[in-house]
């Protein structure tokens, strides 16, 4: 019987294999559009991007050399060291409070679904809102709220409560951390749709033996939700990371970068240089520099992401 079962799975194996070798030409013509698709929006840009990068080109005019010059000289700007921390503190901050917030958010609500409570479809729609609200909108919406005149939104409630009005947006030491909030408030709603769909997807039995074992809410979180959100918190953060480390049309309408250079992040002094400057090879190599942070932060993460035997 074992001969047999060898024999079949072996004919079986045999017929896949010219079956496989057999239908490759008829699989061609449906992923060719897709391939094509890839190479002119994705794969060419990105090559014509690195082309740029070692030339001398603007908007205005184009030699054609090729050169190590402009590398050389944009990598050794003495701005772009400051631009570089501003991005840092921009993109750590909102990272971990979108991440913190929307698993807050995601614990409350599964955990009103749980018991049945009222408005708790009113709190995932009202987080959902920010979400689907434009960089450029936002922006406006906190700039009013942050407006140090005697109208601003929150500087009008400050003084209904006795305060003193807070330089929301010219103080260099506190401006970083207004825009950083209307950068939470926008993003905390994808955190929360991650986060939500990865609790629904524990199984309840963990729980029912935990309390079985005698855990208290505290114990559940850290031995039984959190080990099984891992691999949910971590995606989430590369998704986001790479979101927030792009955003700057929210900082336009709200900062434009300032005062100074204090919120200007990289994406939006790639923006300037390219579209107020001109100077697409100076872009070119900022925008690879993006990508390989980008790149190097999702490897970081990648690396504490749970094995498949795990």
């Amino acid at each position: 019987m074992t001969l047999q079962n060898a024999t079949f799975e072996q004919h079986v194996a045999a017929r896949l294999a010219r079956g496989s070798r057999h239908d490759a030409p008829r699989v061609v013509p449906w992923v060719l559009p897709l391939i094509l698709v890839l190479g002119l929006f994705y794969l060419y840009p990105v090559f014509d991007v690195m082309r740029l990068a070692f030339m001398r080109a603007t908007l205005l005019a184009n030699d054609g050399t090729y050169t190590l010059s402009t590398l050389i000289d944009t990598l050794s700007r003495p701005e772009l060291g400051q631009i570089l921390w501003v991005t840092f503190v921009f993109t750590g901050s909102s990272v971990v409070a979108q991440q913190l917030l929307g698993l807050v958010i995601a614990l409350v609500v599964v955990r009103g679904e749980g018991r049945g409570l009222f408005g708790t479809t009113i709190v995932r729609t009202t987080a959902l809102v920010a979400w689907v609200v434009p960089g450029i909108a936002g922006g406006i919406i906190w700039k009013m709220l942050f407006n140090e005149a005697p109208f601003g939104g929150l500087n009008s409630i400050l003084r209904l409560m006795g305060a003193a009005p807070v330089q929301w947006l010219s103080d260099p030491d506190l401006v970083m951390w207004s825009v950083v909030l209307s950068n939470v408030w926008r993003g905390t709603a994808f955190s929360m749709v991650v986060m939500y769909a990865a609790l629904k997807a524990i199984d309840p039995v963990l729980y029912e033996a935990a309390s079985v074992d005698g855990a208290n809410g505290r114990q559940r979180l850290f031995y039984v939700t959190l080990p099984q959100l891992r691999a949910a918190i971590l995606v989430n953060m590369i998704l986001i990371t790479i979101q927030t480390l792009n955003t700057f049309d929210a900082i336009i309408s709200l900062t434009g970068g300032g005062p100074g250079r204090a919120t200007e992040v990289l994406s939006l002094y790639t923006f300037n240089i390219v579209f107020r400057n001109y100077d697409l090879s100076v872009g070119a190599v900022l925008s690879i520099l993006m990508l390989a942070i980008s790149l190097g932060l999702a490897l970081v993460y990648a690396v504490f992401l749970p094995k498949g035997d795990e």
